[in-house]
């Protein structure tokens, strides 16, 4: 399993991003996915989730309205649209599979590199 992520840059408030994450080792489409993010000093979260189909979503509450996740299984690839970044979204940010929709990941899956994103005020 490897899981590659990209597309973080520093931003000022207000800015948008998207990022990308290219999976490989599993087959994509049969499993549910998850964006995480782990800020300096606190703990891993969950941001978003897709069900395998992407017909299906969940948000952290402090993003709804300004993050999308979406996927294209034909590019093993899952994505996650940022807009209106505050400073408080500067975290790294990984992506990876889950057991179910809403569910926890796999414990034996690698964490990829993660993509830093920083929102400057």
């Amino acid at each position: 399993v490897q899981l590659v992520e990209s597309g973080g840059a520093m931003v000022q408030s207000g800015g948008s991003l998207r990022l990308s994450c290219v999976v490989s080792g599993f087959t994509f489409s049969r499993y549910s996915m998850s964006w995480y993010r782990q800020a300096p000093g606190k703990e891993r979260e969950v941001v978003a989730d897709i069900n395998m189909f992407g017909g299906a979503t969940h948000y952290l509450d402090s993003v709804k309205g300004r993050f999308t996740i979406f996927r294209d299984n034909g590019k093993s690839t899952v994505y996650l649209e940022m807009n209106n970044l505050q400073p408080e979204d500067t975290a790294l940010y990984y992506c990876s599979r889950t057991r179910n929709f809403g569910g926890p990941r796999f414990d034996s899956d690698p964490w990829g590199q993660g993509t830093q994103v920083t929102v400057a005020s």
